[in-house]
């Protein structure tokens, strides 16, 4: 799962899209298979599994300010979305 803020390229996004993500010198390519949006990253934790997104070993709180270092209160205010992924083929 990928999060992310209500940029206008995120909210055009919808179930069946394919989305190429760079992770270091790996390109993998994914299939959106679901595409929810929240008011807030606390609320995205009350309805997600949080170790699909930051890992087994953070805590709530852990995973919160890891997110909001990305995202700033200023971001966050766009709306929040988990965008629900299943890898297609790796390239790279």
């Amino acid at each position: 799962m990928e999060v992310r803020v209500g940029y206008p390229k995120i909210r055009r996004i919808t179930a069946g899209d394919t989305l190429r993500i760079l992770c270091g010198d790996e390109a993998l390519t994914h299939r959106v298979s679901a595409v929810k949006e929240y008011d807030s990253f606390t609320a995205l934790l009350d309805a997600e599994d949080p170790a699909a997104i930051g890992g087994m070993d953070m805590t709530r709180d852990e995973l919160v300010a890891a997110i909001r270092e990305i995202y700033p209160p200023e971001k966050e205010a766009l709306g929040v979305f988990a965008l629900h992924l299943a890898p297609t083929r790796a390239v790279g």
